[in-house]
């Protein structure tokens, strides 16, 4: 078994060979930022946002504290402070997760599915329940003030035409020409 900081050193390294944009705060491999782009199938896609990453010294066995640093409209993350509710981070945290799990499945699955039930800003939760367009409109206005890549010191993403697919883009690709699937 490997001990807890050569564990924190492998998953950072994998963060940031998954194109990940990686900030060290310090010297340490403690405290970091990620820049977070919006999943493509919400209202949040062409958001970016720098989440601040912290390490406890007993991690993987502990869970990272995760922060939205710039703000972003949702029922779930604390408008003033960026705190994030995510039960998985929170509370059911393993250690078979990784830094990656974070930004690739946990936070996407965060943005796209909200639980309005167990809100950290009762405003985003209370107009998703009584006003679901009113809400992504929000979503997209917060997005434009303040999540644009420029306001995290990224620049804007851009693909030539040339450039590979990625697997997500190359197998939304195939449904477009196929068509879904029989089941």
């Amino acid at each position: 078994m490997s001990s807890p900081s050569k564990r924190r050193e492998m998953d950072l390294m994998k963060l940031m060979m998954s194109d990940y944009k990686v900030e060290m705060i310090n010297d340490g491999m403690l405290e970091f930022y990620v820049h977070f782009h919006g999943p493509t199938e919400s209202p949040y896609h062409g958001g970016v946002w720098k989440i601040r990453v912290e390490l406890p010294d007993a991690y993987p066995y502990k869970s990272p504290s995760i922060g939205f640093i710039n703000k972003i409209y949702h029922p779930n993350v604390d408008e003033m402070s960026g705190s994030v509710c995510l039960d998985v981070i929170n509370q059911t945290w393993s250690p078979m997760f990784d830094l990656v799990n974070v930004f690739e499945v946990f936070l996407p699955q965060l943005l796209l599915y909200p639980n309005p039930s167990d809100p950290l800003n009762g405003e985003a939760a209370a107009l998703m329940m009584r006003d679901r367009a009113a809400y992504e409109q929000r979503v997209k206005e917060y997005c434009q003030k303040y999540a644009k890549p420029e306001d995290v010191g990224a620049a804007p993403e851009e693909k030539s035409s040339d450039e590979e697919l990625s697997e997500a883009e190359y197998d939304s690709a195939d449904d477009a020409v196929a068509g879904p699937v029989d089941p």
